[in-house]
């Protein structure tokens, strides 16, 4: 079945406009409420402050909606495999980095959600939606709670850290196209990935193989 490139599932050696819309989306929700986060835990809950709190928690369950969808949206259209050149090792490093940044994608939000419930304070998304507790009011729940949402947080950006570093190090160093892929939706020229491999008979008939517009 075909489908439009634009809308479409990830093409084999692209990332889709979809992917890249939601990688870029939670980068940026990520850094603003990693920032918004260490600036309110400084801070005592006040009537002065509370929209900060509530800030906090939007983004919050917003990017833990995000990454529910992201998850969903791989699994109906699993992204392109990673392009070759690094070394085995650091190949495994990436998928074993990935992995773990889905999982505190959805755990750090989440923990932070049964925190914010154990304060015994609504949780208030958007200015006027009250979300449901997941935990109970209670000291002890929220002196645990705390130290796991942000012992947690700083394991994420910990994990963004390496893969910041590893996705510059592949762009600065190795010029594979690994970054431009998820900035434009291919690796571009030079990649050595650009389209499909050529069908047999290709070669030499003077015809060039169909490229990938995704």
């Amino acid at each position: 079945m075909t489908r439009d490139a634009d809308t479409a599932p990830d093409a084999a050696r692209g990332f889709g406009r979809m992917t890249r819309v939601l990688h870029w989306a939670m980068a940026a929700g990520t850094l603003g409420t990693a920032g918004l986060g260490a600036y309110v835990a400084r801070m005592e809950v006040g009537l002065g402050n509370l929209w900060l709190f509530g800030l906090h928690k939007t983004i919050g369950i917003s990017l833990l909606a995000l990454a529910l969808l992201r998850i969903g949206w791989h699994r109906l259209a699993p992204p392109p495999g990673p392009l070759p050149g690094p070394p085995e090792w650091q190949m495994r490093l990436a998928h074993g980095t990935h992995r773990a940044l889905y999982v505190l994608m959805c755990a750090v939000p989440v923990s932070g959600w049964a925190y914010g419930s154990a304060t015994g304070i609504d949780t208030v998304i958007f200015g006027r939606v009250t979300v449901p507790p997941i935990a109970p009011v209670s000291p002890d729940w929220e002196a645990a709670l705390v130290v796991l949402h942000r012992s947690l947080a700083w394991m994420f950006l910990a994990l963004v850290a390496l893969h910041v570093a590893g996705a510059l190090e592949r762009a600065v160093l190795r010029h594979d196209g690994t970054l431009r892929r998820m900035l434009a939706g291919a690796p571009g020229a030079g990649a050595g990935m650009v389209g499909p491999i050529p069908k047999a008979g290709d070669a030499g008939s003077g015809r060039s193989p169909p490229s990938n517009r995704n």
